[in-house]
């Protein structure tokens, strides 16, 4: 197991280990020029294991649910491993969370990062075929987290990959997230079931908690009585962009800390973002230098192809195919606002 150290030329810096891809620091500046780690996690790679919330962590080969862990490709039927309840959430018992990858120190013009391989092999966790994975961090002189995904397979499958680290843009051990305003690029969003499914629909986010077309503060309407709320215990729900053109690298979220004013500008390829505001966090994670992470001190913006995809005709195709590559990139901008 091996770390890496990945800095830019204006002092922001990352720790990334080779298990799970994990993103165990990142410091970033605040409105006065002091840096502080936002990502929230543990002091040692042990504590990363199955009790672990996915903190800072790669999601494959599945990343979100995945219903009743089942889903037919062509009229054969696949079963997943199941592990949320009735659900397969994240790639199953051992998804790409927990597994070493073939990782190398990269470095270009602007930019210095890490390159992750591995094979993930036919059956792993039931999904069908090799899976050839390929995910390249880079840290950018202009202040941004890029992540490539790449993916081949030699029978059909489906694919999401994403990234589920846990922001605090006041520093990981400053509780609360909920001060902090978002804008989401989204119309729509897909409502779930009681086990947070989603029920194949698009609704409309005009008028409901979900809309943050406009800047607002996460916590405002977080605790609504909206039925979708308490079904979640908050944010946790997938948003269908706004797309100019699909596969586009566009603006998903925009959140910005007033207190410190870091800010945090999420961009994508991907046609979703679950944004999730840490609701099942409760304080039992003590975290980097005995933090207490309790209940919503932390939110995820993960780009993903939807929720259920592979049951759900209607939502943008998860499956790839023998000889066709799967992409996606997502892009964390770091800034001030003063």
């Amino acid at each position: 197991m091996q770390e890496f150290k990945l800095n830019n030329a204006n002092g922001l810096r990352m720790i990334v280990s080779d298990y799970g891809g994990i993103v165990r620091e990142l410091h970033a500046p605040d409105r006065n020029g002091e840096f502080a780690d936002v990502v929230l996690g543990f002091d040692t790679m042990k504590e990363y294991g199955s009790d672990s919330p996915y903190f800072g962590a790669l999601i494959g080969r599945y990343g979100n649910r995945i219903g009743k862990g089942t889903f037919s490709i062509d009229g054969t039927d696949y079963n997943l491993a199941i592990n949320n309840g009735e659900n397969h959430l994240h790639g199953g018992l051992v998804g790409f969370d927990k597994v070493l990858w073939d990782t190398q120190s990269i470095e270009g013009a602007g930019f210095t990062g890490i390159r992750m391989h591995r094979v993930s092999a036919d059956g792993e966790e039931g999904y069908p075929g090799n899976l050839d994975v390929t995910i390249t961090y880079k840290l950018t002189d202009d202040n941004e987290w890029i992540i490539d995904y790449e993916a081949t397979t030699d029978k059909p499958t489906v694919v999401s990959l994403t990234q589920h680290t846990y922001f605090n843009l006041s520093g990981h051990a400053s509780g609360s997230c909920l001060d902090h305003e978002a804008i989401i690029n989204a119309d729509h969003f897909t409502p779930v079931d009681e086990s947070l499914i989603p029920i194949g629909t698009l609704e409309l986010v005009e008028g409901t908690p979900f809309d943050f077309r406009e800047r607002q503060p996460i916590g405002t309407r977080i605790d609504s009585g909206h039925d979708q709320m308490k079904r979640g215990g908050g944010y946790d729900h997938n948003f269908a962009l706004n797309k100019s053109q699909s596969g586009a690298l566009e603006r998903a979220a925009f959140i910005i800390d007033p207190s410190s004013g870091r800010t945090l500008e999420t961009l994508t390829t991907e046609p979703g973002a679950q944004f999730y505001s840490g609701n099942f966090l409760d304080g039992t994670a003590k975290g980097k230098g005995g933090a207490a992470y309790n209940r919503r001190s932390g939110f995820c913006v993960e780009t993903q192809r939807f929720p259920d995809s592979p049951n759900q005709a209607s939502f943008p195709s998860s499956r790839l195919n023998p000889g066709e590559t799967y992409r996606s990139t997502t892009v964390y901008r770091f800034g001030v606002d003063s």
